[in-house]
């Protein structure tokens, strides 16, 4: 498989639908209401816009490109996830957490970086990550 075409299979492993799933409120449980109401279509067509921008900004910049202009596209994605959940109270919580470290994880193997090397092993998102 080519580099495009590794980085374009890992949006197969995006979990904003499922987000979007979950996010009708139980009006049994007060208390998680509000987490799911955070995760409105429109948020989740936020935060799924922020990767597809970030594969596909991969892609134009291509399999050799230096290291240093990868890592610098995983951080504008980053920050605009930081400002996300920033507008939007828990709308990142522990599980997105673990989704959204573990989506970029797969997409810095695909972009032919390795996770390890970043961040104490911890992974590139924890550079920047506020969540």
């Amino acid at each position: 498989m080519n580099y495009k075409d590794q980085l374009e299979a890992v949006k197969q492993s995006y979990p904003f639908s499922r987000w979007e799933e979950n996010s009708h409120p139980d009006p049994e449980d007060d208390e998680q209401t509000e987490i799911r109401e955070e995760h409105s279509p429109e948020n989740c067509k936020k935060v799924k816009e922020i990767f597809d921008k970030l594969i596909d900004d991969l892609i134009e910049k291509g399999a050799n490109a230096k290291e240093e202009n990868k890592v610098e596209l995983f951080k504008v994605a980053v920050l605009a996830l930081n400002e996300l959940d920033n507008e939007n109270v828990n709308f990142i919580l522990t599980g997105e957490r673990e989704d959204l470290c573990d989506l970029l994880d797969q997409i810095t193997i695909a972009a032919g970086l390795d996770p390890e090397n970043y961040s104490n092993g911890d992974g590139i998102a924890d550079q920047w990550r506020e969540w």
